[in-house]
């Protein structure tokens, strides 16, 4: 997968997060009890009740595909499901970090061209009732379906490898290697921002079919926040869309199939099982710009050159986009790999943030206006600025969110992937602590580009 950019500028191994702090506008330092990762950076896990958070490992370069190997691919489709409501409202809800036995660190799911790898993990949720045309995707495979290999025969043709190299060519460091899919018969292909952003400014991205056929391609649009980019390919002869699902039809335990690229091997096909939903998650991009997530996590085996792949259901149908990986802590030397615990942009937010690329070029997603940082139960307002949403709904510093629509938030990254499964102009019900007072006030959510 992509590109580095942590949200705290960190160091290597052993990093601490620095600022208790985030910005609910800005992205700000995570909390306790969710994945995640910067290039380079902050450990996941960090926070008051649970001492230092373990380093984080970024997955080392991927290798440029040699002569005679066959060019990777992954696909993820975008479905046109509604958008996810907040954690606690879908079958799993946020996780503290006491449920997980290791201290993990994160990593995005991607090869550099050249230089370090940089990644991190998280995926946000929020949106807006738009949909990719359902009419020039594919059609599904039967629901009787129990075949990983039928999996693989329908959406490697929809799958692509994607090569994006800076302004300067591979030697910058700035070039990454990853995976996409074909949504539609306009050549239209979503990926990962993280693949991509490197060659965002005068660089060259192309994109390799399954039968090795290498075509250019341009950058439509890209979201850093969702960590979602979609790209226009120019020859579209030959190309098939995929199969649009949703993860919220899924189940915990279901079998899911992961297709992609990684370590250069192209069309490797990988499965394994729902584990969960609705894991928040945070990953740091380029510059200080996190995302934050309600995402999928499987034991489906995903590797650096898997990001911007699908992951499909048994019908072939896209349900997310492989993002990132969580590691166990040690020496940031070599290739951090699969450990059984991968994670997926829910295809319901990729839908979403796809869909307003495609109308105007960007995305938008909703905010509240607020400072937060972690507290023992909720969130605290840090600062609440004059005239934004939370100022205007009554809110002050100091206060402590503790739910979002009924449900309970546990620390800051929870508050804001529940703000971020709605759609700027929502309003939302918001439950608040001041003092020894318990209120509840409603919300109407500003937007913000990115």
């Amino acid at each position: 997968m992509g590109h580095n950019g942590p949200v705290t500028p960190p160091g290597p191994d052993d990093q601490r997060v620095d600022d208790p702090t985030a910005h609910e506008d800005h992205q700000g330092t995570p909390g306790n009890g969710h994945p995640e990762s910067h290039p380079y950076g902050p450990p996941p896990f960090a926070g008051p009740p649970f001492g230092a958070p373990p380093a984080l490992h970024q997955p080392a370069p991927q290798p440029q595909p040699q002569p005679g190997w066959s060019q990777p691919r992954d696909v993820w489709a975008t479905p046109g499901a509604p958008v996810p409501p907040p954690p606690s409202e879908r079958r799993q809800g946020a996780v503290p970090g006491w449920v997980w036995p290791v201290l993990l660190s994160t990593a995005l799911v991607f090869g550099l061209l050249g230089g370090l790898v940089g990644g991190a993990i998280v995926l946000l949720t929020g949106s807006e009732d738009g949909v990719l045309s359902g009419s020039s995707t594919a059609e599904p495979l039967d629901p009787d379906n129990r075949s990983v290999a039928a999996v693989a025969e329908k959406v490697l043709p929809s799958t692509v490898q994607i090569r994006a190299a800076g302004a300067g060519g591979d030697e910058t460091g700035s070039g990454a290697t990853g995976s996409g899919f074909v949504v539609d018969d306009e050549g239209h292909v979503i990926t990962n921002n993280h693949v991509v952003e490197g060659a965002a400014d005068d660089g060259t991205i192309t994109v390799v079919d399954n039968d090795g056929r290498v075509r250019e391609a341009t950058i439509v649009g890209r979201s850093p926040v969702y960590d979602v980019a979609v790209l226009e390919v120019r020859n579209t002869g030959g190309l098939e869309p995929v199969a649009l699902g949703s993860s919220r039809t899924m189940h915990v335990g279901e079998t899911v199939v992961a297709i992609g690229s990684p370590l250069g091997l192209s069309s490797t096909v990988t499965s394994g099982i729902i584990s969960a939903v609705d894991r928040p998650v945070t990953t740091s991009g380029a510059g200080d710009v996190s995302s934050y997530i309600n995402a999928v996590q499987t034991d489906a085996a995903i590797n650096p050159g898997n990001s911007g792949g699908p992951l499909v259901n048994l019908r072939g149908e896209v349900v997310g986009v492989n993002s990132a990986i969580a590691t166990t802590g040690g020496p940031a030397i070599g290739q951090r790999g699969n450990i059984g615990v991968g994670f997926a942009i829910p295809m319901e937010q990729v839908r979403v943030t796809a869909q307003q690329i495609l109308r105007r070029g960007e995305a938008e997603y909703p905010i509240i206006g607020a400072d937060v940082s972690n507290s023992t139960e909720g969130a605290t307002l840090v600062e609440v600025p004059d005239g934004t949403p939370a100022d205007q709904a009554g809110l002050r510093d100091g206060d402590r969110v503790v739910a979002v629509e009924g449900s309970p938030v546990p620390d800051a990254i929870a508050l804001i992937v529940a703000i971020r499964t709605h759609r700027p102009g929502e309003t939302i019900t918001l439950t608040a602590q001041r003092g020894d007072r318990q209120f509840t006030v409603d919300v109407r959510l500003d937007a913000k580009v990115g």
